[in-house]
C-alpha cells in the first residue's frame, strides 16, 4: 500500500466519507512532515536531528504511513545529516501525491 493510500485509508476510517476534511488533513500532514524534514536539514546537533525525526515518526504513525514511520525511526538512530536516512525520507514523501 502506498503512503497516500495508507493515509487516505486511515483518515477515511477516522472521519468517514467527508472528502473535504480528508483533503484538509492530508494537506496538514504534508505541511507538518515538510516542516519536520526541514528541521532535520537545519539541525544544529544530533539531538535536534533526533527530536525532529521522532516528531516525523509520530506524525507518520498517526496517519498510518508505516513506511515513512520506519524511515523516520531509522533516521532518529542515525547521526545528524545522515544522507541515506534523509534520502529515504525524502523519497517517501515524494511518493505521496495529494
Amino acid at each position: 500500500m502506498s503512503f497516500e493510500q495508507a493515509i487516505s485509508t486511515s483518515l477515511a476510517a477516522a472521519v468517514g466519507d467527508d472528502r473535504a476534511l480528508v483533503a484538509e488533513l492530508e494537506t496538514a500532514f504534508m505541511e507538518s512532515a515538510s516542516r519536520h524534514v526541514e528541521t532535520m536539514r537545519n539541525a544544529a546537533d544530533d539531538q535536534d536531528w533526533r527530536e525532529a525525526a521522532l516528531r516525523l515518526k509520530g506524525l507518520a504513525a498517526s496517519f498510518g504511513a508505516t513506511t515513512l514511520m520506519q524511515h523516520a525511526s531509522k533516521a532518529a538512530d542515525a547521526r545528524r545529516g545522515d544522507a541515506e536516512a534523509m534520502r529515504d525520507i525524502e523519497r517517501g514523501l515524494m511518493l505521496i501525491t495529494l
